[in-house]
Parts: structure tokens; sequence; C-alpha cells
């Protein structure tokens, strides 16, 4: 999945009302009667029903119910969910990214999920976490990803890859020409850039004495920001990065050099592996390159969920289905369908998955990510952010500035739209 999609929240509508959550559907008197002969909707993400056809038809026979998969993109079912729900049109079970449950939850779209404890103990810390709001679990987790370094074995072999990402700096020095490339990644975003920041200190919310995000605590603009910032302006300014690998087409510039095999290395996603393969590159897949500091990089968890919709008329039931899935047999069956690299904590050590080298390299990678702020303040985060970083970028503005004024920008949006949830 390409990142330009991965901006889930972005994509919410600021300006939908919280009444949502007052008008929401009431418990049904009539939940506990049986569901026999009932249907349940779920809706998929595009082109991954494939691999829950047989869970699905096995729940079917098992329950005595009807399920209809419809698949949508994953970054846009909750968007849908506003206005089918209501209308009764909308799924029993849908799926998310992570960093969309606490705006779906402020919104009252899905419902809290009574889970034992013991099924939520399969899953990664930093997955089940991410559908978690104030302790209150809203999902489960059916498959993380996270930003991995692919490499054109063509142009550079696995003993030469630069182990930091100093030394890509040093490398891509040598190399670029102005038509071919060493080193790129889109760090004129904050999905990306983070990796470099995050690695130096710098942070997108503190914590609170309980462990959840505070947005009263922001760390875009603090000293670790800023020199990971300094660093990566040096990739724009001596003419290591191409001038079009910067705004809404640099997702597209970056990915046709590496497919064209003029980029000997770029930063990208899971989400890439099938059309990375289709275009002949003989490519391989390691874990982010370490920084001067000897930390690594690092980066964001993405997590996809099943959640219940808040408007299901069978919640029982529906919930009984997301845990059906999203279990580890079918969890495991699901890998083989769509190689997303599932999040149950036993199959990181699935001999079968981890044959994979991009299920090796996200594993590996996972160990020195973050998880994605699901808080609904995170929506004013990704477009300062962005907007600095591309300036930084383009050498409009030095890094403390432009970061400072992302921060003051976030910290305005987030008191005029958050201050009373």
């Amino acid at each position: 999945m390409k990142m330009v999609k991965k901006y889930a929240g972005v994509m919410l509508c600021a300006a939908v009302s919280l009444s949502l959550a007052a008008c929401g559907p009431q418990e049904s008197s009539s939940e506990k009667i049986s569901s026999k002969g009932s249907e349940l909707v779920v809706w998929e993400d595009k082109e991954k029903s494939i691999g829950i056809k047989d869970a699905v038809a096995e729940f079917e026979k098992e329950h005595d119910v009807k399920v209809k998969v419809v698949e949508k993109p994953y970054a846009q079912q909750i968007e849908d969910l506003r206005m089918d729900g209501p209308a009764g049109t909308g799924p029993d079970v849908l799926t998310m990214p992570g960093d969309q449950i606490g705006t779906a939850v402020t919104e009252g779209l899905i419902k809290e999920l009574n889970v034992e404890k013991d099924v939520q103990s399969l899953y990664t810390d930093a997955s089940i976490q991410s559908q978690k709001v104030d302790q209150k679990l809203y999902g489960l987790p059916k498959a993380v990803e996270t930003t991995v370094l692919f490499y054109n074995k063509d142009l550079i072999s696995e003993d030469e890859l630069p182990q930091t990402l100093e030394e890509w700096y040093d490398y891509s020095k040598k190399t670029a020409d102005g038509s071919k490339f060493g080193f790129l990644a889109l760090f004129d975003q904050i999905y990306y850039a983070q990796s470099v920041m995050g690695g130096y200190g710098g942070y997108i919310f503190g914590k609170d004495k309980d462990g959840n995000d505070d947005p009263s605590d922001l760390g875009i603009n603090n000293e670790g920001a800023v020199k990971g910032a300094e660093l990566i302006q040096k990739f724009y300014q001596d003419g290591l990065f191409p001038a079009g690998i910067v705004g809404e087409q640099g997702i597209n510039v970056l990915e046709s050099l590496f497919t064209e095999g003029k980029a000997a290395a770029i930063i990208s996603g899971p989400w890439n592996v099938e059309a990375f393969s289709k275009a002949g590159i003989d490519y391989g897949i390691t874990k982010l390159p370490k920084l001067e500091n000897g930390k690594n990089m690092s980066s964001f968890i993405g997590v996809k969920s099943y959640n219940v919709s808040a408007f299901s008329k069978h919640a029982e039931l529906a919930q009984e289905l997301a845990v059906f899935l999203a279990n580890e047999k079918n969890s495991k069956k699901r890998y083989e369908q769509t190689k997303e690299v599932p999040a149950i904590q036993s199959l990181a050590s699935d001999k079968a998955i981890m044959k994979s080298e991009a299920a090796r390299a996200v594993t590996e990678q996972s160990r020195f990510s973050e998880q994605t702020p699901n808080i609904p303040e995170m929506n004013e985060i990704w477009t300062p952010a962005d907007s600095a970083l591309q300036t930084i970028a383009t050498g409009k503005a030095d890094p403390k500035k432009a970061l400072d004024q992302a921060a003051e920008t976030a910290k305005g949006q987030m008191k005029a739209k958050h201050s009373g949830t």
C-alpha cells in the first residue's frame, strides 16, 4: 500500500460533528437472541478477501449464518461508516488502521470489545495497544507493517550495504549524478522523517503517568527532532535526492526510480513487495540502518485490525467473528494468501513465515519501531509537520524555525478542535 494512503489522520474529516456519538445505536434488547440465519457484513481491505475466504466459510457453517464480504480500501472504511452506519447499510465488522481508533471511538463509530485477557495476549504488545483507548479494547490486530530498506542487488550487494544513514549519505555522494541515485527516502513526510528524528530523540507525543499519549507534550520540535531534520536537509541540499521527490508526486518518483534501476536503495514498506517483484527488480530487504549515535532508525508500526461497528445489529456475533478471523490459525492462513505479516506473537518465529525476507525485515525493524499515535489529536500533526519538512527539504526554512512553526500550528489546531474532548 502506498504511503499516500497511510495518512489516515489527514483523510479524516475534522468537521464531522461529535453528535454521532450521541445519536449512535443503543444496545439492542434482542442481542441475546439467537442469530441463526442472520447475515453479517464484513468490510475487508482491497484484494485481501482471499485471505479470509476459508475462515468465513468455516464460521458460516459453525454458526448457521451468512457472511457477506465486501472489499473497500481499509483507510477509507471509517469515512464510509459515518454515512452507511446510521443508514443501516454499513458493516458489522470492518478493518481499519490503528491510528484511526481514537477518532472512531470519539465519534462513537466502533464498539468496545469484551475479549478475554488470554485472547489479547496472543498479539504483540504494540499491536494490541494500538487498539486501546483509555485502556479499553476496540479491535483485534490482524496484520502489522513498518518501513524497511529495499536495495537493488544489481547495483549494490548485501555485503556492500552501508550500516548507518551517515554512511548512506557518503555512498550517495559518490554515486548520485542527477539521473542515478544512491539512497532515497520520502523525508519530506513525517511518517518517514520520524525514523530519523525519533532516532535522535524527537517524538510526536510524550506519555502521561498511565502510558497514554499526552497531546500537551509535543516533541516534534525538540532538540533531537531538530538534529534529525538537519541531517535530512543535507540529503536535499547536496543534490542527493532529486527535486521531484518532494511533494505529492514524490512517492511515484521514488518508486519509479527504484523499479527503473536508477536508485540503489529506498525506504518503503511491504506493501510494495509484489509491485517490485512484478517489475523484475532483483531486490533485497532489510531493516533500516543505524544512526551515528548508535541507535537504529525508528519507524511507525502500522496495525490493521478487525473492529465491530457501533451500528451492528448483531454485535456479539460480530465480535465472535472478529476474534475468529484474527486468531492464530486464521492469521497464518491469511498470511499465506496475502503475505501481510500477522500480529500474533507466536508467529514471529514461525519457520514458514520467516522464510520470507520481507517478513523477517518487518519483524526485525519492529523492534525499533513506535506505535503510530491513535488519539484524535494526531490528525492535527500530519499536515503542519509535512509542511515544515517540505520547507526544510526545499531550503526555504532552517529546521528549527520550520519545526517550531509546525508545533505552534499543531498546538493551535489541537486547542481549537480537541480542548473539549
